[in-house]
């Protein structure tokens, strides 16, 4: 029996003195009104109306029962009231700085189809992390190793040359007393600033002979792009990223590397999320981007 349908129906009843017109005020018909009232005295073993051709009266019991009825009446409306408050809070969620506009759009609005408001706070990785932890946001995309992701990004690096091969070897930045100009650099921009991917590629760095200033960690995006695109140097990138930048991304020869995200929750299980939204998610990360896309650029 649905016990909270039939109490509404009982004082509705009792306030508008007859089924018709109570079973109209509570949005039911005479008929769903009348089981419900009839279900409701089965349940607690006496009537609580006596019932006339047109009018229905409160037996003795029934006045005892009414105002344990309408208190549970109000809590169930409080109940609806605030579940429907709860779904239209925004749903703070971290996420990294590198999505572009259209893809964080499409995110919010696929949401929105899900019944979720979201609120997008951009921030660094370690920041991201601070957050959720904190329970400043209701979740956060953490960067974690491959092996832990939900959804990976291949990175290579990119620059504003046509490199003219399919793989770009970091060996061949190593600066010789022939080699023209200053030395290449490469630029990790802050999301890729995390220790299982800057620490792999300072040993790769070490490994095949670079001189420590040919790895720079920019305190920005733009700044490294801007590095890239008026110099011989490289950015650490995705291939999305690089397309955004009019850059020729090649996956790095000697080593793969990848950014890893998994969603973090304050409270609860990240599965509802990735469920509705997991597909969007891994747009705006460029998850779903083949690092070996034919021609280098993507």
């Amino acid at each position: 029996m649905d016990l909270v349908g039939a109490c509404r129906a009982f004082v509705s009843v009792s306030e508008h003195g007859g089924f018709t017109v109570g079973a109209a005020a509570a949005r039911m018909s005479q008929p769903v009104a009348s089981r419900r009232v009839a279900a409701l005295e089965e349940r607690l073993g006496e009537q609580l109306f006596e019932r006339t051709s047109r009018r229905a009266v409160l037996t003795p019991f029934g006045r005892d029962m009414l105002p344990m009825a309408r208190q549970l009446v109000r809590a169930a409306d409080a109940l609806l009231h605030e579940a429907e408050t709860a779904r239209r809070r925004p749903w703070r969620l971290a996420m990294p700085g590198i999505c572009a506009t259209a893809d964080l759009a499409r995110l919010v609005a696929e949401a929105r189809g899900h019944g979720i408001t979201l609120d997008l706070r951009a921030a660094a990785p370690a920041r991201r992390r601070e957050l959720v932890h904190a329970r400043q946001v209701r979740a956060a995309l953490l960067a974690v190793p491959p092996d832990e992701a939900t959804w990976s990004v291949p990175l290579g690096v990119a620059g504003a040359r046509d490199p003219g091969v399919k793989r770009v070897y970091l060996e061949t930045l190593r600066v010789g007393r022939a080699s023209p100009g200053p030395a290449r650099r490469v630029w990790i921009q802050p999301e890729d600033d995390v220790p299982h991917i800057r620490d792999p590629l300072t040993r790769l760095r070490d490994a095949v002979g670079l001189r420590p200033a040919q790895l720079v960690t920019a305190g920005d995006l733009t700044t490294a792009a801007a590095e890239a695109l008026r110099t011989r140097d490289l950015l650490l990138c995705s291939p999305a990223q690089a397309a955004e930048l009019a850059l020729a991304w090649r996956p790095i020869g000697e080593t793969a590397l990848s950014r890893g995200y998994a969603l973090a929750v304050a409270d609860g299980s990240p599965q509802r999320v990735e469920a509705r939204l997991g597909d969007v998610i891994a747009r705006c990360l460029g998850a779903d981007t083949r690092a070996d896309a034919a021609g280098g650029r993507p």
